[in-house]
């Protein structure tokens, strides 16, 4: 087995000289079947047994100067000396960190080469190794344990260079702040990371302690006054070996808040000011307060209340955020006031906390009378006119209050702004008359209405003014009848074969005295009745028309049918019309056969059925056109445009009698035709 220098037989260590090493036999842990046993001579009675060395830890200080340094020396048994070569393999050899540790592979001597560093590593556990010249192994590898013995060599670090904390002024001894806490990098199972703590300086005798072991800093005594001490800086210390070795220190801020143990104060007993008689909300003046408490907290903000004198509510107190006073404003006026004013916290007082001996404070507020402007009560005033009325009518009066009942003013007015000169005004009484009648439809009017402006002025020095809007509602009155849109048509003379036509109306006149119409036969000629017949139509687009329809197989030509039109105002208002009727032969689709309305209307000149020809390669351009006699409706968004068959333009005048300025009323497609055929 390997056998350190220095043993004895029996179970007594073998102790060496300082650096050697100590040992006792120990049976092998792991036997190796490879090698003979190595056996103990057998004397007196002693009988063979296979036996090992486990060498003990061997234990160097950390930052040892004397390199090299002799560590331990092995020997293997099973070779004469010379015989055997030693190595070590492991962490400071081969490993990482390499070159620590040596050996003499002849004398198996182990060696030190470098300064070691328990915080970087705290042991070593290497591999020993005998061979023989040939390089075979002669024993199982052993192990070697190289322990490092700590220094104090490290200071104690505190955590951070600043604590910070905070405890309320007046706490009770034994509150505790904070802790500040150190560690050290040293053996912790030694002295040398033993730490302890203590103040060394904290500006004050001896208001705060700090726990020895732990660090936790509390208060020590009673007299925390954030009004006297704001902040305390403490130096804190920390020493390892129980206080006796190395140290350290850290600054420790205590910072006290704030408690309301102050009450505020009135800096006088008695505050005077002045105002003017004026509208409400008016700031009067400022009472002033003191208060020792931290600015800007709930201990420090004042809140002010009336006690007496003002029993009406006249006045209203409210606290300046900034600077902590009073602001006085008026809400209602009277001649003179004295008040009673108390100041108290937003935060109620401590129990223990001082009275203070000016919480209450007398106001004296004089109000001087100043000319105030008129007032128009209702503002704007709204009233209604009927459509058309005449030059005189009286709209309404309007008239404004003067807040000065003790000055004995008179009022005048005036119409400030009247853009259509609709109005005139009365300068002493305020009554509103119309001008000229007021009628539709206007550019002045927004929606139906009318907005004016009346101009209230006192005679005070300076005079003082107010403006009264006044709106008025132009009521619509149904003052125009409908009028048929178009007069003419075209239809097919055979009942249920296109014998129909859309009738459309326009009217002047604003809803609802409108739309929708009511067509009818006149009752005059009940005679047409046997041939023809009108109903409602409310189709899509089509605000209320009526629908034409033949009853009876007709000739061919021309029919004049009086129409009575009457819209749905209140009261509705009607008209007789005149509907030129062109009847046509019918074909197999219900539509005029070709040719037919040019023989019926043929004559000098231009046609009008030429004129169908133009009109109908014109709509061919403008895309799919429906054919004759279906219910087209016209696209025109002009005042007064209306639906109509394609197929109603035909009548069955002459075209020496023919008018053709009626298309100019169709809108803008058919302007062009009326302008060539017009001259």
């Amino acid at each position: 087995p390997f056998i350190p220098t220095g043993w004895f037989h029996g179970a007594q260590p073998s102790v060496g000289p300082p650096g050697s090493f100590v040992g006792y036999p120990f049976p092998a842990r792991h036997p190796s079947p490879s090698h003979h046993p190595q056996t103990w001579q057998q004397h007196e009675g002693l009988r063979r047994v296979k036996r090992a060395w486990v060498i003990p830890p061997i234990s160097i200080s950390e930052n040892h100067k004397r390199i090299p340094h002799l560590l331990v020396q092995i020997k293997s048994d099973k070779q004469q000396p010379g015989g055997v070569i030693y190595s070590i393999k492991g962490p400071g050899v081969d490993e990482e960190p390499l070159g620590i540790f040596s050996i003499d592979k002849f004398s198996g001597k182990v060696f030190l080469n470098a300064m070691l560093d328990r915080e970087e590593n705290d042991r070593f556990r290497l591999k020993a190794f005998a061979l023989d010249l040939g390089g075979m192994t002669l024993e199982d590898p052993t192990d070697l344990e190289i322990i490092v013995v700590d220094q104090n060599d490290n200071r104690p670090l505190f955590r951070q260079d600043v604590f910070t904390g905070r405890v309320v002024e007046g706490a009770e001894p034994g509150t505790c702040v904070m802790t500040a806490d150190a560690s050290d990098a040293d053996d912790p199972e030694t002295d040398n990371a033993a730490l302890r703590y203590s103040i060394l300086e904290q500006g004050a005798a001896g208001m705060f302690s700090i726990n020895a072991t732990t660090g936790e800093i509390c208060t020590a005594r009673p007299g925390l006054d954030r009004e006297t001490v704001g902040v305390y800086n403490l130096t804190v210390q920390a020493a390892d070996m129980s206080g006796d070795g190395l140290t350290t220190t850290a600054t420790a801020v205590i910072y006290l808040d704030d408690i309301n143990d102050n009450p505020p104060e009135f800096t006088k007993e008695e505050f005077s000011m002045e105002v003017e008689e004026q509208a409400a909300g008016v700031d009067v003046g400022k009472i002033f307060v003191h208060d020792k408490d931290l600015a800007g907290s709930p201990n420090w903000l004042a809140k002010f209340t009336v006690l007496e004198g003002d029993p009406e509510g006249a006045f209203a107190i409210r606290t300046d955020p900034l600077t902590n006073d009073g602001v006085i404003s008026v809400a209602k006026v009277r001649d003179r006031f004295e008040l009673t004013v108390s100041v108290q916290n937003e935060q109620p007082l401590e129990p223990a906390a001082p009275a203070s001996p000016r919480a209450l404070a007398t106001v004296r507020v004089r109000v001087q009378d100043v000319n105030e402007a008129p007032v128009f009560r209702e503002n704007p005033r709204r009233v209604s006119v009927l459509e058309g009325a005449p030059p005189g009518t009286s709209v309404t009066t309007y008239t404004a209050s003067d807040p000065d009942t003790r000055q004995l003013q008179t009022l005048t007015y005036a119409l400030l702004y009247d853009p259509a000169d609709w109005l005139q005004l009365d300068p002493h009484s305020g009554t509103v008359r119309t001008k000229r009648e007021l009628l539709h439809p206007s550019a002045f009017l927004q929606g139906g209405w009318y907005i004016a402006l009346v101009l209230a002025r006192d005679d005070a020095e300076p005079p003082l003014s107010a403006t009264g809007t006044l709106s008025i509602e132009i009521l619509e009155v149904n003052d125009h009848a409908p009028l048929l849109q178009p007069p003419a048509g075209v239809v097919c003379g055979r009942p249920g074969r296109g014998g129909k036509l859309l009738l459309g109306a326009t009217d002047d006149d604003r809803p609802p005295h409108g739309a929708p119409f009511h067509f009818q036969l006149s009752p005059q000629h009940p005679q047409l009745a046997h041939n023809w017949s009108i109903t409602r139509f409310n189709g899509e687009g089509w605000q209320g028309g009526g629908l034409l329809a033949v009853l009876v197989e007709l000739p061919e030509g021309p029919y004049s049918l009086p129409l009575l039109l009457r819209d749905s105002g209140t009261p509705p208002r009607e008209r007789q019309e005149l509907l030129n009727i062109s009847v046509c032969r019918c074909g197999r689709d219900g539509t005029c056969e070709d040719g037919v309305l040019a023989a019926t209307t043929a004559g000098a000149g231009v046609t009008l059925g030429a004129l169908m020809i133009i009109l109908g390669s014109i709509l061919l351009l403008l895309g799919d056109v429906p054919p004759y006699d279906t219910a087209l409706i016209y696209d025109y968004e002009g005042s007064g445009s209306v639906a109509s068959p394609l197929s109603s333009i035909v009548s069955s005048l002459t075209d020496e009698d023919q008018d053709y300025d009626y298309l100019s009323e169709w809108g803008p497609r058919f302007r062009r035709l009326a302008d060539l055929y017009g001259q």
